[in-house]
């Protein structure tokens, strides 16, 4: 009888010390409950990044990376709060929690990985040249003896810096705290050529036709992804179920052809 009731205290308190471990191993990660206990989900953005997130007429942001912000929360019963940021500090603000995501066309590389989590990807892209119409420039090594202009801590930047020959060649670099104020100078004549995502590039080109002209050349192909706080799994891991729930019935694919006239969402 000893025997038995021996055993059974033993089989008591493994189980006890396996559920305990068992917390142990994700209490450390309150993510998901921390957004869900303020309520709110901070988006920081450049808010001068059409189609993805700008200001429209109105004043008021808008975008395609806002739409789908806004179905996200609404299905996680959470306030979308927008917080324009400093793009080239866009970690720091991050970290500091000024902010819960990331989430305007930005770029996943394997440096940004080093210091944060990324969603699933959900847009593929490009790193083109933006040219004046007429001025012959389509190779990469057109660009040599050339002003260069890009974004302060974008992913052009990031692209250029890695083709260590092209940018090298480069008679001048620019560096500017945003991409319409690249390609206002570009219009000027100020530079000779903008490095800019394609979906933004292509999307202020067109409302400007006969102005600019897109290089046949261009530095890096790559995907979107929202930004997380590093080892904020829970909080990743609830994004992506959601995001995938909003591909799968459809809403995310109207938000798509709301924007582009198609379904530019990759498969998840």
């Amino acid at each position: 009888m000893k025997k038995v009731a021996l055993l059974c205290l033993i089989a008591v308190l493994g189980t006890t010390l396996l559920f305990a471990g068992g917390t142990q191993e994700t209490s450390g990660d309150n993510s998901l409950n921390y957004i869900k206990e303020k309520g709110t989900f901070i988006l920081g953005l450049d808010d001068s990044f059409p189609p993805m997130g700008f200001r429209g007429e109105d004043g008021e942001v808008t975008g395609f990376d806002i739409d789908l912000a806004k179905e996200l929360c609404e299905r996680m019963g959470l306030e979308l709060v927008l917080q324009p940021i400093d793009w080239d500090a866009k970690i720091l603000d991050l970290n500091s929690k000024d902010i819960d995501v990331i989430w305007n066309g930005l770029t996943i590389t394997d440096e940004r990985m080093e210091k944060i989590e990324f969603s699933k990807p959900y847009i593929a892209n490009r790193q083109i040249v933006i040219v004046q119409d007429a001025s012959g420039i389509d190779l990469l090594s057109d660009l040599a003896d050339k002003s260069v202009g890009f974004q302060l801590g974008s992913s052009a930047e990031a692209a250029i810096t890695s083709n260590a020959p092209v940018a090298a060649s480069f008679a001048e670099s620019f560096k500017y705290q945003d991409n319409i104020q690249a390609l206002m100078d570009l219009e000027a004549g100020k530079i000779d050529a903008v490095v800019v995502d394609e979906i933004l590039g292509r999307y202020y080109i067109s409302k400007k036709p006969g102005i600019y002209a897109v290089a046949t050349e261009y530095f890096s192909e790559e995907e979107y992804g929202i930004g997380i706080r590093k080892g904020e799994l829970a909080f990743k891991a609830e994004i992506d179920r959601v995001f995938d729930e909003m591909v799968a019935d459809g809403a995310a694919v109207t938000i798509s052809e709301k924007w582009f006239a198609e379904d530019i969402l990759l498969e998840r």
